[in-house]
């Protein structure tokens, strides 16, 4: 049904090959996702550059973003990580901007949201696991190890109890990566769906069928609203959850 009315919400999340590029049996192509990883570089650097370039005592709105990102990120990184934790603000803020900028462009029509591939927040995911854990054993040598090991724990049930951590403290990256392209995959795929019974009432139905899709036109606003709010918060969740598990490689807390 869905591809004799061109309506497919998979469609989508394809990735097309713009330019063809193959060295040494790997395929490096140029894609979809290469261009708007690009453009989500260039406006991040647009917004911190140029609204940062004024220097005023009254802020613009450029300013004003610009300003309130890097207040709000330093904010987030001291009040869950401390002071040792801004030496690595520039790392968090630009995960923070990255992926924000990339959830909020996904929703212009007919962009492409990188965010919605798990490739994508995967490595993301990975690249925030190594690093803590390279940071952690830095800091503390083998002494990180005692990580795994509750205070307080008794001593009969601590084999059961690091079994746990350690599994826990894996799967990281996974559960990080996959709230974040769950989320982004199912809202967009909803809206589609729901766009696409906008299309099949009016052709159907014709004008009966152009007045009951008003129901599911108001319900897809209502819906981007909340997608809206949806991609500010999963930017919110991945960069807090990123400073958490710094403040625990950094702290050894536990």
């Amino acid at each position: 049904m869905a591809e004799k009315t061109g309506i497919d919400p998979i469609h989508q999340f394809i990735i097309h090959e713009h330019v063809p590029l193959h060295v040494g049996g790997v395929d490096i192509s140029f894609t979809n996702s290469s261009l708007w990883m690009a453009i989500i570089f260039l406006v991040v650097t647009a917004i911190m550059v140029l609204g940062m370039r004024p220097k005023a005592m009254v802020p613009g709105r450029l300013q004003s973003v610009a300003e309130l990102s890097y207040t709000f990120i330093a904010g987030m990184v001291r009040d869950n990580v401390g002071k040792e934790g801004m030496a690595f603000f520039p790392f968090i803020f630009t995960l923070f901007m990255f992926i924000l900028t990339a959830n909020l462009l996904g929703m212009i029509p007919y962009s492409f949201t990188i965010t919605s591939h798990i490739i994508v927040t995967f490595a993301m995911a990975f690249v925030v696991f190594i690093g803590v854990t390279i940071i952690g054993f830095a800091r503390h040598g083998l002494k990180f190890l005692g990580y795994f090991v509750p205070h307080g724990a008794p001593g009969w049930l601590l084999p059961l109890i690091v079994l746990i951590e350690v599994i826990s403290y894996f799967v990281r990256p996974i559960s990080l990566s996959v709230r974040l392209f769950a989320n982004m995959l199912a809202g967009h795929t909803m809206m589609k769906v729901f766009a696409g019974f906008i299309m099949l009432l009016s052709a159907g139905l014709g004008a009966v069928g152009l007045m009951i899709g008003i129901l599911p036109l108001i319900f897809v606003v209502a819906l981007t609203g909340l997608e809206i709010l949806v991609a500010v918060l999963q930017a919110y969740v991945f960069a807090i959850l990123t400073c958490i598990y710094l403040n625990d490689a950094i702290h050894l807390h536990h």
